[in-house]
């Protein structure tokens, strides 16, 4: 898009306007490669030596980092918050579809809102109902009787399953598979036997889903990721997990199935959760966590060794395998103790 005066930024952002009013950002980077025509933020006191080489045009920081600062300025509680929102505004991103390529196949049963945009190469199937504005990339599949809501973005190669509801203001990065069979089987005398997942996913508005990442329908029941959610890259979500309002979970993380994530929880990356377990709303679960039973209380979790040099490691798993010898001696040693004192 093209640029915005500093002064139409501050308005849209309700930030404190510093000098000229008139310049024109055209982008947004980083404090030490900014330059003319671009704004850049300070987020952390901490790096504030940063502004007297700051080349930006303007600067977004808070009021109480402004002292002393000669340069273009808007003033705010959170710069980080007002980088998203600058970020929104002059965000260049293309669309990952325009109009509908002659190479897309729609059936005729599919229903497709106004100004919806299908990419070569995509499959729209029978009874699918995509919504206003919507984007549907190259390559991607859109199974019967799916509903994709009205503004929702798909980039190249997502796969929707059939009955899978997607809601408005989404986005779905490439390669993301969302509907697809649970991991559901009884077995018999030593041989599997599948159990059809006959559930579906439905998910709300504004979730956005990174690239690579599985979500399983339900074996019964629908999987449920609510509002607002954030999803990374690389995670596995199985069958029947419901996932809360808000909730943000990093990269490479596995959920087992029926599990329940509550609302406004933060998950680190490469955790695991087992299934059939819940998480109160307003947990903070730190990166590699393992988690094998209920949360009932917000707060901050964790679990594993952090780093160490390898020789230290070794001597650290050493002395953790010797955990319960140690344990009966102490014991003993105790029980000697107590003896004596007798």
């Amino acid at each position: 898009m093209a640029g915005m005066t500093l002064a139409d930024i501050a308005a849209k952002l309700g930030a404190e306007l510093h000098g000229d009013g008139t310049v024109v950002i055209e982008s947004i980077a980083g404090m030490a490669t900014a330059g003319e025509g671009q704004i850049t933020f300070l987020s952390s006191s901490k790096y504030r030596k940063q502004l007297a080489d700051c080349q930006a045009s303007a600067v977004m920081l808070k009021a109480a980092d402004a002292e002393g600062f000669e340069g273009n300025a808007l003033l705010m509680a959170d710069p980080y918050l007002g980088y998203a929102k600058v970020a929104q505004l002059l965000d260049t991103t293309p669309a990952s579809a325009a109009d509908i390529a002659p190479s897309a196949f729609v059936d005729p049963t599919a229903e497709l809102g106004e100004n919806v945009s299908i990419g070569h190469n995509a499959v729209i199937e029978a009874g699918a109902r995509i919504g206003n504005n919507a984007q549907i990339g190259a390559g991607c599949f859109i199974g019967k009787n799916a509903q994709i809501g009205a503004g929702t973005k798909l980039w190249a190669n997502v796969t929707v399953y059939h009955n899978v509801v997607l809601g408005e203001q989404c986005l779905v990065q490439s390669s993301t598979v969302i509907g697809a069979d649970g991991f559901g089987y009884a077995n018999d005398k030593g041989e599997w036997v599948k159990i059809p997942q006959l559930g579906s996913v439905r998910i709300g508005n504004r979730v956005e889903i990174g690239a690579c990442t599985t979500i399983d329908r339900g074996a019964l029941d629908d999987t449920i990721i609510e509002d607002n959610v954030i999803i990374d890259n690389q995670m596995q979500i199985a069958h029947n997990v419901q996932i809360g309002y808000g909730t943000a979970m990093a990269g490479g993380t596995i959920v087992a199935g029926s599990t329940k994530i509550g609302k406004y929880c933060i998950i680190g990356g490469a955790s695991v959760l087992n299934g059939h377990i819940e998480i109160a709303d307003g947990v903070t679960i730190t990166g590699m966590g393992m988690v094998m039973r209920s949360i009932e209380d917000k707060g901050m979790y964790s679990s594993g060794i952090p780093l160490q040099p390898n020789k230290e490691w070794r001597k650290t798993a050493a002395r953790t395998m010797k955990i319960d010898e140690m344990n009966k001696r102490l014991k003993a040693v105790e029980k000697q103790l107590a003896e004596k004192g007798e």
